[in-house]
């Protein structure tokens, strides 16, 4: 009498395919999920820059802030009452103009490729304070109707 008989121990053809497919279509899940992440990613990053730029530029509006005759922030020169028009690139530098070829206080300076458009506005102010309202949209030459996305910031110039 055989107690033990030899066999080779193997998976079978169902069992390898069985595996392939259970493989295959969490892969395809994984997969089917990568397009949504990077736009994601590509959303957050655009909107942790765009954040990064209204600080900037409400830094700037502060910086030295007088509300007596007429008032220029020191870097941009962001004129008190006007609405202003800038444009940055990626990395936060600045340009007046669309082409990213001007200093947003005159003169030529060295291209930039702009990607947000960051408007400033006054709205009427009540007694002794100062407000700005600033709204960055991207990518910088579109409208507001067909822009990628926004963010909007309404700031108080004078705090004391």
């Amino acid at each position: 009498m055989k107690l033990f008989t030899h066999r080779p121990h193997a998976f079978s053809l169902v069992e390898v395919t069985l595996a392939l497919g259970v493989a295959a279509f969490c892969l395809i899940a994984v997969f089917g999920l990568m397009p949504i992440g990077l736009q994601t990613n590509r959303n957050a990053t655009s909107q942790t820059a765009a954040t990064n730029i209204i600080a900037f530029v409400v830094a700037d509006m502060r910086a030295n802030f007088t509300n007596q005759g007429t008032w220029r922030s020191p870097l941009l020169c962001i004129i008190l009452g006007n609405s202003t028009t800038l444009y940055f690139d990626s990395q936060s530098q600045c340009s007046g103009n669309l082409a990213g070829s001007t200093n947003p206080c005159g003169g030529p300076r060295s291209v930039i490729q702009t990607r947000y458009q960051v408007n400033i506005t006054f709205p009427p102010s009540t007694g002794n304070l100062t407000y700005a309202n600033l709204k960055v949209t991207w990518p910088a030459g579109a409208t507001t109707a067909n822009a990628s996305g926004s963010v909007e910031m309404f700031a108080a110039l004078d705090r004391n």
